[in-house]
């Protein structure tokens, strides 16, 4: 398949970014006050901290392009603690906000953020909470953020919500992910290459990795997403693993920055 126009690509990641926005937004859209309260499978988060969390960063995602010494600053001042505390302490800061402000928050850190990241060439390299990104990645990485967390908050409201074809950017990310997902935990990359084949939304096959590879995962694209994104225990997908490789990575997987994840627990307890 011939290499996507640098241009094109950040046109459709922009363009994918806005619609994911609307999706999450047609979540928050009927929350009454009480209801940004509500538990999410997050330990100790509530939607309204799903919320500021998005907000918080998606304005950190501005300074880092148009400040990028002020951006480092603030990574200063996140890397004198641990990684879970700073998120945490972000949630804890803006909990007095009331909804009404909060969503507005959002609103105007992600309408800014994209105004932002319009500007920029596919290939230009932004820093952030860890080694610099080409902004074609770092863009993806804020639709991957936007989607795992709307996930908590459909969890949260109990809504199933219908997975789109943009998915494929979720799975992209979390597949080239699969090194850090291991030194994140201080573990060798196993050697051997490993190969994604997907069923996206649509029906259509996604596939990552040589075709050589005997190590293979396939199955829905919405289980490896939720995986990828520590929204599910592995062992409550569809997803079909063939050999120790890919189980390894698998079961570990994390696409998002950070310490690692805790994941999620088996639905059968």
């Amino acid at each position: 398949m011939k290499p996507k126009d640098p241009q094109d690509l950040m046109a459709e990641l922009t363009g994918d970014l806005r619609a994911e926005t609307a999706a999450f937004e047609a979540l928050l859209q009927p929350l009454r006050d009480e209801d940004w309260e509500l538990t999410t499978p997050a330990e100790g988060w509530a939607i309204r901290d799903q919320v500021s969390h998005l907000a918080w960063f998606d304005d950190a995602a501005v300074r880092a392009v148009t400040d990028p010494e002020a951006h480092a600053a603030t990574l200063d001042g996140s890397l004198s603690g641990s990684a879970a505390g700073f998120v945490d302490d972000i949630a804890l800061e803006s909990r007095g906000m009331p909804p009404a402000d909060l969503h507005a928050w959002f609103r105007t850190a992600r309408a800014r953020s994209l105004e932002v990241f319009a500007t920029l060439g596919a290939r230009e390299r932004v820093p952030w909470f860890g080694p610099p990104m080409s902004a074609a990645s770092f863009v993806t990485a804020r639709l991957m953020e936007t989607w795992a967390h709307g996930q908590d908050v459909a969890d949260a409201l109990g809504v199933v919500r219908r997975p789109a074809e943009r998915l494929r950017h979720v799975a992209a990310i979390g597949f080239r992910a699969r090194p850090y997902s291991f030194a994140v935990r201080g573990l060798p990359v196993p050697a051997e290459p490993v190969r994604a084949e997907l069923t996206t939304p649509g029906g259509a096959l996604w596939t990552a990795g040589p075709a050589e590879a005997d190590s293979v995962v396939r199955g829905p694209m919405l289980d490896f997403c939720l995986v990828v994104t520590q929204r599910i225990h592995l062992s409550d997908t569809a997803l079909e693993l063939t050999g120790e490789p890919v189980r390894a990575w698998m079961e570990i997987a994390q696409a998002f920055a950070g310490g690692p994840g805790k994941g999620r627990a088996p639905r059968s307890g």
